[in-house]
C-alpha cells in the first residue's frame, strides 16, 4: 500500500512534469507575431481620403474601438496630422482600456504609421499603418493594417485564438465607417 502509494505519485509526478515540458516546448515553437489587414474601397479622389485619415482625430468618428465607451477620456498632444502627435484614451471598459496611439511616420498621400501603447488590461506596443492607393481620379482603396508580438510565453494563446478574425472584424467595420462618412 505505501509502496503502491509511491508507485502512483511518482507517476503522477512524471505526467505532470511531462505536460509542463510540453507546454514549453509547444510555446517554443508557436508563433510569437500576427498581422491583420483590411482594405476597402471608397468613391473619393486619394488626396481627400488621405487628408481625413491623417488626422488621429478624425478615427474617433469611424473605429470600432472609439465608439466602445462614449465615456472615455481622450486628451491630445501636439498637432494633428503630423509626426509626433499622441492621442490617449482612458476607458474603463476592458475592451477599450488604456493607452495611446502616436504618428510615428507619414508619406504624404500614401501612407500614416502609428505605434500604438496599450497600458491596461495588459501591457504592449505595437505598429499600424493606414495607406491609401488611388484606383483612378474618383476611387481610393484604403488599408488598415495592425501587426502585434506576443512573447514567450504568451505566445501560447496565439494557437487558440484568431487574431486576425477577433481585430480584422474590427478594422473592417472601421473601414466600412470611414467609407460611409466620406
Amino acid at each position: 500500500t505505501y509502496h503502491q502509494n509511491k508507485i502512483i505519485m511518482k507517476k503522477l509526478l512524471y505526467v505532470v512534469l511531462g505536460l509542463i515540458a510540453l507546454f514549453f516546448i509547444v510555446a517554443a515553437i508557436a508563433p510569437k507575431d500576427y498581422s491583420v489587414v483590411r482594405s476597402v474601397e471608397i468613391d473619393q479622389p486619394n488626396e481627400v481620403v488621405f487628408e481625413y485619415i491623417k488626422s488621429l482625430k478624425n478615427q474617433d468618428n469611424f473605429s470600432t474601438w472609439m465608439t466602445m465607451d462614449p465615456d472615455m477620456k481622450k486628451t491630445y498632444t501636439g498637432q494633428d496630422g503630423t509626426v509626433g502627435f499622441t492621442s490617449r484614451w482612458e476607458s474603463t471598459n476592458e475592451d477599450v482600456g488604456v493607452g495611446e496611439q502616436e504618428i510615428t511616420n507619414i508619406i504624404e498621400g500614401e501612407r500614416i504609421d502609428f505605434e500604438l501603447r496599450f497600458e491596461k488590461p495588459w501591457e504592449s506596443t505595437s505598429p499600424a499603418w493606414m495607406s491609401t492607393e488611388s484606383l483612378d481620379s474618383t476611387k481610393t482603396k484604403v488599408v488598415w493594417a495592425f501587426e502585434g508580438h506576443m512573447p514567450f510565453p504568451m505566445n501560447m494563446m496565439l494557437l487558440f485564438y484568431n487574431m486576425d478574425e477577433m481585430l480584422g472584424k474590427d478594422l473592417q467595420e472601421g473601414l466600412n465607417n470611414l467609407k460611409e462618412i466620406l
